[in-house]
């Protein structure tokens, strides 16, 4: 049952990335509603289809059919609506991995509320801003730890929110929400009349980690999952019948993009690992248990992944990989492939938007190089004066909107017409990430406008040196940025967390300094290392060089 090829104005197998590009359009339903256009669907005409694999670290395990989702969501929207959650309402799920995420979500859809992912790391400041900037009327958790603890310290600051449900046990002031579910009806109907969703609603509402600043407030109607056909048909190439798996917590976007709207619409099941903490011998283990098929994580996750002894699993099952969230060292592409036979396909997109350039089915892979434009994202790398770069010369990348925009691409900033304004002036949506045009056309990410070093009258990309350094056997982690100098306007300097096993000392600095003059550029060589504990990132993971640049300049 190929459901998402009924979205598409031309169902067929495209012949390469150049019929992909020019031909890949999507048909826009009227009042497309994810929960009851595809869910449903499937639980009427595939009901025993295999939606969820959940596991945790503890041996429990529960398999869901796309039956078991449409009744629980269905429930889920009864028990939201005896609690006062109505069409716009906006509520907040801090759920990691648990498989209640998906009834919730689903159950929002129904209704025509509005999902707000949260991550469980969230602290009480953090809490207070999120519910007094969205609104919140409902907060849905679990324990762990002391993420319910926060939530309440939070709450005297969160006039707005109505009800707190926990999803585990019973406590003070919080709706048991495993109890009450129990008496509520698996009968919920689309809604009619004034409270039908459409496609213009408000469906999700995501912070952005923000490597500076308050995080924005991103903004998605209910057309936003078809955005994700590209994303999983195209680029993680799921498979029907398949297992999805991708490594992020539900309160980030990238949940979303591997663990929801694409994978469902092209017929693959996802699996869920709800992991308390990263230990990658325990996720290889859970991959080779369950079979899973096809697997999307962050350059970070595949660090690790590639030092293990993989001869212990059988990934036999495992056909196709992918990579997103930072831009992918050669190191880790070439070391997969030695132990799987697997290349890495690599991609860029943001919490704004959907995949907007990836390495497709038919193109050749360049470890390092985000790909080419998606389908539906007409992608440029624009100079100052918004002439399109040159191959070789560094750019910003934009997207051009100016004949509309593409499926995934989000709505605007929620309550912040001035950023929307900004953001969009000129008919071009401004990531904010610099990138450079290959003489193939490939892109190949430099970083965020700002983290882009300026030395000597050259542009330096963070990424690019430490791509080098990565190739160090003691180097486990680094993050390169520029320090005042006053010969060069900026000096190359690179933060390193050792790996396991090595010490900080003069000798290993210079046999590191050493190491990247034979491999770089002498204008791109760092002239300073520093040894650190951890490097300073957001909540989601990404390395923040904007805080070691603050900390430097306090030192000068």
């Amino acid at each position: 049952m190929k459901l998402y090829e009924e979205f598409l104005e031309e169902a067929r197998d495209f012949n390469g990335y150049e019929d992909l590009k020019n031909n890949f359009k999507i048909k826009i339903p009227e009042n497309f509603n994810f929960a009851y256009d595809v869910v449903d669907r499937y639980a009427s005409e595939d009901p025993k289809k295999r939606a969820l694999v959940w596991c945790d670290d503890h041996g429990d395990e529960k398999i869901f059919t796309f039956e078991d989702m449409s009744r629980e969501s269905r429930k889920t929207a009864d028990f939201l609506v005896r609690n006062g959650i109505k069409k716009g309402d906006a509520v907040m799920l801090m759920l990691r991995r648990r498989y209640e995420f998906w009834f919730f979500i689903l159950a929002l859809h129904r209704i025509g509320a509005v999902a707000v992912p949260a991550t469980t790391q969230l602290l009480q400041k953090d809490i207070e801003y999120r519910c007094s900037a969205a609104g919140i009327k409902m907060i849905v958790s679990f324990e762990t730890g002391k993420l319910q603890q926060e939530v309440e310290k939070a709450l005297p600051q969160c006039p707005t929110v109505r009800s707190l449900v926990t999803v585990t046990g019973s406590r003070k002031g919080w709706i048991d929400y495993t109890k009450e579910v129990q008496s509520c009806s698996d009968s919920f109907e689309i809604p009619e009349g004034k409270n039908i969703t459409s496609n213009e609603d408000i469906m999700l509402l995501y912070f952005t980690s923000g490597t500076s600043g308050y995080p924005k407030m991103v903004v998605h109607n209910f057309l936003y999952p078809l955005g994700h056909i590209i994303t999983a048909k195209y680029w993680q190439n799921v498979i029907d019948g398949g297992l999805h798996l991708t490594v992020a917590e539900t309160g980030w976007a990238k949940a979303v993009w591997g663990k929801l709207y694409g994978q469902w619409l092209c017929g693959s099941a996802v699996m869920a690992y709800d992991m308390e903490s990263f230990k990658p011998d325990l996720l290889l283990e859970k991959m080779a248990h369950y079979g899973v098929t096809t697997f999307c994580a962050p350059p970070t996750v595949y660090r690790y992944l590639v030092r293990r002894d993989f001869s212990k699993y059988d990934l036999s099952a495992l056909k196709y990989c992918v990579t997103a969230g930072e831009a992918l060292n050669p190191d880790i592409y070439d070391k997969l492939l030695e132990l799987t036979g697997l290349k890495l396909y690599e991609a860029f997109g943001q919490t704004e938007a959907t995949v907007m350039a990836g390495t497709f089915p038919g193109m050749e892979t360049k470890p390092g190089s985000m790909g080419k434009p998606a389908p539906g994202y007409d992608l440029l790398i624009v100079d100052q004066d918004g002439k399109k770069c040159a191959p070789g010369q560094v750019g910003s990348i934009v997207i051009d909107i100016r004949n509309g925009k593409p499926f995934g691409l989000f709505s605007g900033y929620y309550h912040d017409e001035e950023m929307t304004a900004a953001a969009f002036e000129g008919g071009l949506y401004r990531t904010g990430d610099s990138a450079r045009y290959d003489e193939d056309g490939y892109i190949w990410f430099e970083g965020r406008d700002d983290d882009v070093i300026k030395s000597s009258g050259y542009r330096i990309s963070p990424f690019e040196v430490e791509s080098v350094l990565s190739l160090h056997p003691a180097v486990m982690e680094c993050a390169v940025t520029g320090v005042p100098d006053k010969k060069r306007g900026q000096a190359v300097k690179a933060s390193i967390v050792l790996a396991k096993g090595y010490k900080p000392s003069r000798e290993l600095e210079l046999e590191i300094l050493d190491f990247a003059k034979t491999r770089t550029a002498g204008y791109k060589q760092p002239r300073i290392i520093e040894f650190v504990d951890e490097l300073p990132k957001t909540i989601s993971g990404k390395i923040r060089r904007v805080e070691i640049r603050e900390q430097d300049s306090k030192q000068q």
